[in-house]
């Protein structure tokens, strides 16, 4: 089966990938890597990381994919090579120069070529595979069609990676100026503002001052119909969560999850319904409908197949550039004993709110709450301060025995009107 590959963007998300199901892991050290908005590690917490993951089993990619300057380049190799003693399994690169960096200076390490190489065929594939390459994470803009040719002309020992899950960018596989361009913000170096996702204006050479919001009616010409922005730039999220027999028919070896900026929280629902799904494709069964239901439940915008099933399969959406979600992230679980639960609360919650409970590897269930008291051991009817440590009695019993939470298993509840006081 192909692997799931999950995003870590903090060392918190790195344990939730891999309780929730993770086959390997990609992350990024402070330094050289495509996101600068998530905590990222350190060399002394890439070398935990590595260790925590491969005690469960877990591979630990590191990304190493800017677009590097010669200052960079010249730093390069120094910090590879105290990379390389974490145990780290591969290096995502980009550069050609960082390529050869790696071989020199980190040789023992297998090298991934990043989306951002923007490989669409079999040739540069090839090229990349004699250069030292073992994985191809594949553009964003191949089909699947385009992808099952590049797995017959390229050698079967390289391994061929592609998104499988997540945000998507209307720049050619996330190489783009603009953010730099309106507010100097590198999106090449992990900084982009995402000035894709705003609103704009028009101005008029000889009218300086006045603006002009780009907006379209509902329907050609009807003055009464709700005036609506349109977000020319704006793409949807990818979703192949019900394709995943076509991917790995294509000959894809790596389903990756899209998401290092992402909460932990994303993170563990989002490998969870991945992990099932993959569960389902190994015993020859249709996806569980939970499972297809589990990825409405993060923040995310509207979903789409991006480029895998055809051009025809639109990937933008113009009204707005926001996220839905259904559900709020309530809280973790740090232990259970005695029918009580302990949590790090997250989010606002009553006594009276139907919880739901995702444990590691299982399908969600109901979570009854029969009282929640704070550290003092005070009665608690409303959980509304963030971070706190509450104890709740689920009342798990002998006849409810697998709803006893487990440790790292997420609380949430359905968003309603009435979800905040």
């Amino acid at each position: 089966m192909p692997e799931l590959l999950s995003p870590a963007g903090s060392p918190e998300s790195l344990k939730m990938a891999v309780y929730y199901g993770a086959d390997a892991v990609y992350l990024g050290c402070k330094d050289f890597s495509m996101r600068a908005s998530p905590e990222n590690f350190t060399l002394e917490q890439l070398h935990e990381a590595v260790t925590f993951a491969h005690e469960h089993s877990v591979k630990v990619y590191l990304t190493c994919n800017i677009i590097p300057t010669n200052e960079e380049a010249q730093r390069f190799p120094a910090f590879i090579a105290k990379a390389e003693k974490t145990g780290i399994d591969a290096v995502i690169v980009a550069d050609i120069g960082m390529l050869e960096a790696v071989k020199l200076h980190a040789p023992s390490l297998n090298i991934h070529i990043s989306t951002q190489a923007g490989v669409t065929n079999y040739a540069a594939a090839n090229v990349f595979h004699k250069l030292g390459a073992k994985r191809i994470i594949l553009a964003r803009e191949t089909s699947l069609e385009e992808i099952a040719q590049i797995r017959a002309k390229t050698p079967p020992e390289l391994e061929l990676e592609a998104f499988v899950h997540g945000a998507m960018c209307v720049s050619f596989s996330g190489r783009c100026l603009l953010s730099q361009y309106l507010v100097n913000r590198d999106a090449n170096r992990g900084e982009c503002a995402q000035p894709c996702r705003w609103g704009y204006y028009l101005v008029e050479e000889k009218r300086p001052g006045q603006f002009f919001k780009i907006e379209e009616n509902a329907e050609y010409g009807d003055s009464s119909a709700q005036q609506k922005s349109t977000y020319i730039l704006n793409a949807k999220d990818l979703c192949m969560i019900e394709h995943l027999d076509a991917m790995k028919q294509a000959g894809i070896s790596s389903f990756k999850i899209e998401g290092r900026a992402k909460s932990a929280y994303y993170t563990a629902v989002i490998t969870s319904a991945y992990r099932a799904a993959l569960d389902a494709l190994g015993r020859g069964e249709a996806v569980p409908d939970w499972v297809l239901r589990e990825v409405f439940t993060v923040s995310h915008r509207e979903y789409c197949t991006g480029f895998y099933l055809g051009s025809e399969n639109a990937a933008q959406f113009y009204e707005d550039s926001g996220y839905a979600r259904e559900y709020d992230f309530i809280g973790v679980v740090n232990g259970f004993k005695n029918g009580i639960a302990e949590i790090t609360q997250r989010n606002y919650f009553c006594i009276n709110d139907e919880i739901e409970i995702l444990t590691p590897r299982e399908k969600p269930q109901i979570l009854p709450i029969k009282s929640i008291r704070n550290e003092k051991n005070e009665p608690v009817e409303i959980a509304n301060k963030a971070t706190e440590r509450l104890f709740v009695d689920v009342g798990c019993d002998a006849d409810i025995a697998p709803l006893k939470p487990k440790p790292f298993s997420i609380l949430r509840k359905k968003i309603t009107t009435d979800s905040y006081p």
